[in-house]
């Protein structure tokens, strides 16, 4: 039933409306950013916008990795870079979740070796294991730490993620990652002082059983010397690859183009003929041409010149000897 207004809250509004007086709609509020002046932002927009590339390579590997393991499709996206104070992302760390210490070494001697974090959460590595040791599609999620063995599967899981971390960075900054340690408490986590400034990658995971969210944790203080060193080159980056690895890509790839079908056809000669002597044409009538029979004639290959032949014979069957390539005649 709607609410019923007191003799008082009708003389009110009747008093108001005689007056002319009516309520004033609240002002909207101006968004305010507080701004800490004793920590100001040591990275602008363009560099972090430059981490979200990197790592935007990144997450399109780890989509395809995860989408292996969990035998279902696992899409992984960047969904906020931003910089920090340590404790602010060690605060908000659960006391049961997976973190990989890994070992950030540039080649570059003037730059100093730091440790970087990856904080995967538990329920994600749960589901991990499940899908390795062959489970069903239903999610998997015990309230309990991970068991000694279960660590030892994550633990290669996060070697591998460390790996093409590896890879994503080397496209900007040559530097080799190795995973130093597995943490499953993030309370015991000492890898950098509380006010020490650090940069935080949240990287989405969605899967059908599974949405949640990973994050990469870096000291701004090294990160600021590497970060300065990229160079607009790097804007679109090219992939260092290994010499041999594409030696061996381009003889696979053209063992595969050896296995293709092609059309190969010789031209004895072109003519014309009117069209009245076309229709009069009749079997066994001769067709007089410009080239002679020991003359060479043309192979084309897909409809390109490619090689000059001589008409032959071999056993019972006309044939062609190739006498020259086209591009050896050219030069």
């Amino acid at each position: 039933m709607p609410e019923t207004l007191s003799q008082n809250q009708i003389d009110e509004l009747l008093k108001r409306m005689r007056s002319g007086i009516s309520e004033k709609e609240p002002e909207p509020k101006t968004k305010e950013k507080l701004y800490d002046f004793s920590s100001p932002k040591k990275f602008t927009k363009d560099q972090l916008k430059s981490l979200n590339n990197l790592y935007e390579n990144f997450s399109r590997v780890l989509s395809s990795y995860f989408t292996s393991i969990l035998r279902s499709v696992c899409e992984v996206s960047i969904s906020q870079v931003e910089e920090q104070r340590y404790h602010e992302f060690n605060n908000a760390l659960p006391d049961n979740t997976l973190v990989g210490m890994i070992s950030f070494q540039p080649n570059a001697t003037s730059y100093s070796e730091t440790t970087l974090m990856i904080e995967l959460p538990t329920p994600f590595g749960f589901l991990l294991i499940d899908r390795l040791m062959g489970g069903s599609a239903e999610n998997y999620s015990p309230d309990r730490d991970y068991t000694d063995i279960e660590t030892a599967l994550l633990e290669l899981i996060l070697t591998n993620i460390t790996r093409y971390m590896q890879e994503a960075w080397s496209s900007y900054f040559p530097l080799k990652t190795s995973l130093r340690s597995v943490e499953t408490n993030g309370r015991f986590l000492q890898a950098f002082s509380p006010q020490d400034i650090v940069v935080i990658v949240s990287i989405e995971i969605r899967e059908e059983h599974f949405m949640g969210t990973a994050n990469i944790c870096m000291p701004a203080e090294n990160l600021e010397e590497i970060i300065n060193s990229f160079s607009v080159k790097y804007t679109h980056p090219t992939k260092q690859q290994d010499p041999g690895k594409d030696k061996l890509k381009q003889e696979l790839l053209l063992d595969y183009i050896k296995q293709s079908d092609l059309e190969v056809t010789a031209f004895l000669d072109t003519c014309r003929m009117s069209l009245s002597e076309i229709t009069q044409l009749q079997v066994g009538d001769v067709i007089s041409l410009n080239r002679r029979i020991d003359d060479d004639i043309s192979v084309f290959v897909e409809g390109v010149p490619w090689f000059t032949a001589r008409i032959g014979e071999a056993g019972t069957k006309k044939a062609l000897k190739l006498v020259t390539a086209v591009s050896e005649k050219v030069k």
